[in-house]
C-alpha cells in the first residue's frame, strides 16, 4: 500500500517516484524549462517573420505571437499551465537584462551635439507626455499602477519602460499585461499611421524623422515607420528616440523616489494605529533608490560615451539585446487574454488612445521648432 503525500496546493507534480524522475539529467527537471524553450522558439519564428517582411519590426512580432499563443485553443491550456514558470522568468528577468544591454545605443556625445534647445524641447515633450498620461488614468480611474506604467510606456520607450517602471512599483508581470499591450498596439497603429500623415501635415523628411523619434514608443517601431521616407528621416528619427531613452534613468529614480515617500508615511501611520491598538507592526520594506538594472543601464551608457568598446561587442550586444527583449515580451504577451482585456479594460483603452494622440500632438508642435 502506498501512502499519499500532501503537496502544495496550485503546484505542478509530475506523475511517477522520484525515482523515476531521478532519470532524468538534472536540467530537464527544471520546470522553468519548457517555457523557456517555448520562448527560444518563439524569438525565432519572429526573427524569421521580421527577415520575411521587414516592415514588422522584431518586438512586435514576439509579442503578437505571444497573445496568438496564450488565446489559441490548442496551446493555451499549456501556457497557463507548465509553460508558465519559464515564461514569468523570461518576462521578468530578461527585460531587464534587456533594459541594462539598451544603455549600450546611447552615447552622450550624440545627445549633446542635438543642442540644448532641442534637448529641451524632446525633455518637454516627454515630461507633458508622461504627467497627461498620469492624470488620464488617474481621471479614468484605472485600477493599481497602469496609470504610471502607461505614462512611462507612452513618454519615453514602449514596452521597456513599463518594465523597468514596474521594478520601482513591484508590479507583479501580470499587472503590466495590459499596458504593454496597449503600447504595443499604438506603436504598431503609427507604422502605418503616421507616414499616410507626412504629405498632409507639410513634413518634410528630416521633419518626419523628428516627428516620428519624438513620438513613436519602441526603437524598432520608430526604424519600421521612419525608414519609409529615408535615410534622412530614419537617422534623425534614431538621435531623437534615444534621447528619449535617456530620460528613463531619471523618471525611474523619481518614481522610486516617491514610492519611498509613499512608503515612509504608510509605515508612520501604520505605526501609529498599531500602538495606539497595542500591536507591535513589522518592517515595511522601501524600493531601492536606483534599481539595480537601471544603475547597469546608466553604465552601459558611460561605457558607450566612453568609446572603449569595439564595434564587434556593440553589434554583439545589441543582437542580445533584441533577443532578450523578444523573449521578454513573448512572455508576457503569453499573459494577454483578450476577451478579459475586451470586457475589464476598455477604459485603459480610451487612456492608451488619449495619450498617443497627446505624444503625436506634442510631437509634432515641437518638430516645429527643433
Amino acid at each position: 500500500m502506498t501512502q499519499d503525500v500532501a503537496t502544495p496546493v496550485g503546484r505542478y507534480k509530475p506523475e511517477g517516484s522520484g525515482k523515476q524522475r531521478g532519470f532524468l539529467p538534472r536540467g530537464l527537471r527544471d520546470r522553468r524549462l519548457p517555457g523557456l524553450a517555448l520562448a527560444a522558439a518563439a524569438v525565432a519564428v519572429a526573427w524569421l517573420v521580421h527577415a520575411a517582411v521587414p516592415v514588422l519590426p522584431f518586438l512586435t512580432v514576439a509579442v503578437i505571437l505571444g497573445i496568438l499563443s496564450a488565446n489559441l485553443p490548442g496551446i493555451g491550456p499549456a501556457v497557463e499551465g507548465v509553460m508558465q514558470p519559464g515564461l514569468v522568468l523570461a518576462a521578468k528577468r530578461f527585460m531587464r537584462l534587456g533594459i541594462v544591454l539598451l544603455g549600450l545605443k546611447l552615447s552622450l556625445i550624440d545627445v549633446a551635439a542635438l543642442g540644448w534647445a532641442t534637448l529641451g524641447i524632446v525633455v518637454g515633450i516627454v515630461l507633458l507626455t508622461f504627467v497627461g498620461t498620469l492624470l488620464l488614468g488617474k481621471a479614468f480611474r484605472l485600477p493599481g499602477d497602469q496609470p504610471l506604467l502607461l505614462a512611462a510606456g507612452f513618454s519615453i520607450c514602449g514596452a521597456s519602460a513599463i518594465g523597468a517602471m514596474s521594478g520601482v512599483t513591484r508590479t507583479d508581470h501580470r499587472g503590466t499585461v495590459v499596458p504593454i499591450a496597449l503600447v504595443t498596439l499604438c506603436g504598431t497603429l503609427a507604422i502605418a499611421v503616421l507616414p499616410a500623415l507626412k504629405g498632409p501635415l507639410g513634413l518634410d523628411e528630416v521633419q518626419f524623422g523628428h516627428w516620428v523619434g519624438a513620438s513613436v514608443h519602441d526603437v524598432g517601431q520608430v526604424v519600421a515607420t521612419a525608414q519609409t521616407a529615408g535615410t534622412a528621416a530614419l537617422a534623425g528619427a534614431l538621435v531623437i528616440k534615444l534621447t528619449r531613452v535617456l530620460m528613463l534613468a531619471p523618471m525611474v529614480t523619481a518614481a522610486a523616489l516617491v514610492q519611498r515617500c509613499r512608503n515612509r508615511s504608510r509605515r508612520k501611520r501604520s505605526q501609529h494605529s498599531k500602538a495606539a491598538a497595542g500591536i507591535e507592526g513589522g518592517k515595511l520594506k522601501f524600493p531601492p533608490l536606483i534599481p539595480l538594472f537601471v544603475a547597469g543601464f546608466m553604465a552601459m551608457i558611460v561605457l558607450r560615451t566612453l568609446g572603449i568598446l569595439p564595434h564587434a561587442v556593440l553589434e554583439g550586444a545589441a543582437l542580445a539585446q533584441d533577443l532578450l527583449l523578444a523573449a521578454a515580451l513573448f512572455g508576457l504577451g503569453a499573459s494577454v487574454q483578450i476577451r478579459s482585456i475586451l470586457h475589464t479594460s476598455g477604459r485603459a483603452i480610451v487612456v492608451a488612445m488619449l495619450s498617443w494622440g497627446l505624444i503625436g500632438v506634442l510631437a509634432y508642435v515641437g518638430v516645429q521648432f527643433i
